[in-house]
């Protein structure tokens, strides 16, 4: 059997319903937001105006597994960043809807592209503009330190802060109620 025993819910409760894993389970697609999700939300300027974005390796490795494993990730943002394409490219990201106010204006653009129903997306946010996913996809889940109207309507909540593991946790959990997590490359015999 699966061990859930790290994930909790909107409740704090160590481990989720049933239905839960099963919403788990049948999720095709991990689309997020950026700032304060796959970052800590920091963006910093150089003197020449360069915006520079720092991302979490541990994320960067539950991104690839999940990518191996055949789960698409799509990432949606309100802003343009050269740091965040180059960040998609070195880990395979090729859906990535930027420069986006309204993200549930492209979740039919997201079906189209993967091949998914809404309701086999999870999608990932921190604050107030990532609310319009809510209701929308199958999944609607918030880092720790989200904003508590996220984390109040949420079907999850990660234990760890954007930027600073929660994109993990999420695929880790994703590969388990699917029952790919022991055949990633590094735990497989």
């Amino acid at each position: 059997m699966t061990d859930f025993t790290h994930l909790s819910t909107r409740s704090g409760t160590q481990s989720p319903t049933e239905g839960l894993l099963d919403r788990f389970a049948a999720l095709r697609v991990l689309s997020m937001d950026v700032d304060g999700v796959l970052t800590d939300g920091t963006i910093i300027y150089s003197d020449s105006g360069e915006e520079i974005k720092a991302f979490n390796v541990k994320d960067g490795l539950g991104i690839r597994l999940l990518l191996e494993a055949g789960i698409p990730v799509c990432l949606i943002t309100g802003r343009s960043s050269k740091a965040l394409r180059h960040r998609c490219k070195n880990l395979g990201i090729s859906f990535v809807y930027d420069g986006i106010s309204n993200k549930k204006s492209v979740l039919d653009r997201i079906c189209a592209d993967t091949g998914s129903l809404p309701e086999a997306i999870a999608f990932i946010g921190d604050d107030l503009p990532d609310l319009s996913m809510k209701g929308s996809v199958g999944l609607f889940i918030a880092v720790a330190d989200a904003h508590e109207a996220l984390r109040e309507t949420a079907d999850w909540v990660t234990t760890a802060r954007g930027g600073r593991g929660a994109v993990r946790e999420i695929c880790e959990a994703i590969l388990k109620a699917k029952g790919l997590w022991l055949k990633n490359p590094w735990l497989s015999p």
